[in-house]
């Protein structure tokens, strides 16, 4: 009998949250807002240490309005992570911006501070500085944001910060999603928090929450009639949502370790095999652990990443590789990238395993043994 499938990331829900969505129903707080969306906004904006939040549809929608809140115009260029998801660099084109894709530093695998400078002091040279600078917290961790904060400072172009992997991270004791002129969180269906589906913009300036707030519900005016003065968007989320998000807030701590003991035992369990390589941990900080990644030498493994992951697939183990760069996506054939090198190499070796919360011993041990029983068939 074929056994259970392994998903990658998925929900992990419990009575705790199952009670408070039903009295959020019982209640008749349906959408769009309610006394729940206002409890779940606190909570993260007490998590991230800033005075605002902003519970959105998606991580994707809080992107796009901080890009707004930076003064992103059409024609603008905005610095973005090549190695990152497509909403990191999808929110800069909605405004009509163009993204300038930067390299990541193998040793966190986010976007590096070095480039981000350079960059920065080249096109001021040339009285081009972009309007905004993105930066990505990858699977988790945080990105090094002393120096790239320097570099913004010193030129005065808004930091936007894309924490979307990384709720429950540090850098440097501080929360991430604390960083720059806004923070974005996700609580997408795979994130280590979900929502089933959701966002929040987190900040400490009241002028862009409120501005955020205002275009997030259709840009109305505080009049009896439907007035519009500019054009808004159909972002916030429902109420019925934000319920679940509470439960899940409640419970992030005990997600979050159980995440980290899943991948110190990967750790432990394959750290011996020659040819792999785990993400590294940078010093500055704690991460999240959202998921545990690696990257595989096909010459000294005797397997590639992708026979490891078919090997996966035949015992019902869902794998996936890490995410593919922007500056390699046919839709971004066409923007400037500088670097790209690590950014490539992450792609073409890396591989994330399962790594969702509600993980079992035997899970984890499927998971050894399968990527264990490659190994020792390429080298037999």
């Amino acid at each position: 009998m074929t056994e259970p499938r392994i998903y990658l990331s998925p929900p992990h829900v419990t009575d705790v949250e199952r009670k408070l969505l039903l009295e959020a129903f019982d209640s008749n707080w349906v959408a769009p807002v309610g006394p729940d969306l206002n409890a779940f906004e606190a909570a993260c904006a007490e998590l991230v240490g800033v005075r605002h939040a902003v519970a959105l549809s998606s991580g994707t929608a809080a992107l796009h309005l901080a890009l707004i809140a930076a003064g992103v115009r059409r024609g603008d260029t905005v610095l973005v992570p090549s190695f990152t998801f497509a909403a990191s660099a999808n929110a800069v084109m909605y405004l009509g911006a163009r993204p300038v894709f930067l390299d990541s530093t193998p040793e966190s695998w986010n976007v590096d501070p070095q480039l981000v400078a350079d960059e920065l002091r080249d096109r001021a040279g040339r009285g081009q500085l972009p309007r905004a600078v993105v930066t990505v917290d990858m699977y988790g961790q945080c990105a090094d944001y002393q120096p790239i904060l320097e570099a913004c400072d010193r030129y005065g172009v808004p930091l936007i910060e894309d924490a979307a992997e990384a709720l429950g991270a540090t850098y440097r004791g501080r929360a991430a999603g604390s960083f720059g002129l806004a923070g974005v969180l996700s609580f997408n269906g795979n994130k280590i928090a979900t929502t089933g589906g959701g966002g929040m913009l987190v900040t400490d300036d009241g002028s862009v929450a409120q501005q955020v707030r205002h275009l997030a519900t259709q840009a109305r005016e505080p009049v009896a009639h439907y007035e519009h003065r500019t054009v808004g968007y159909n972002y916030r989320l429902s109420n019925l949502l934000a319920a679940v998000g509470r439960g899940q807030m409640q419970r992030l701590p005990a997600m979050i370790e159980a995440r980290r003991i899943t991948a110190e035992h990967y750790r432990a369990a394959l750290g011996d095999l020659p040819g792999i390589a785990f993400i590294p941990v940078a010093s500055y900080g704690v991460p999240n652990r959202w998921l545990t990644c690696l990257l595989v030498d096909a010459g000294k493994l005797g397997a590639s990443r992708d026979q490891i992951l078919a090997a996966l697939e035949k015992e019902n183990i869902e794998a996936r590789p890490t995410w593919k760069p922007m500056h390699l996506q046919p839709a971004y054939r066409d923007c400037v990238v500088r670097g790209g090198a690590v950014a490539a190499d992450l792609f073409h070796r890396g591989l994330c395993l399962p790594s969702g919360s509600a993980l079992t011993g035997h899970d984890r041990d499927r998971v050894v043994t399968a990527v264990r029983s490659v190994a020792a068939g390429q080298r037999g």
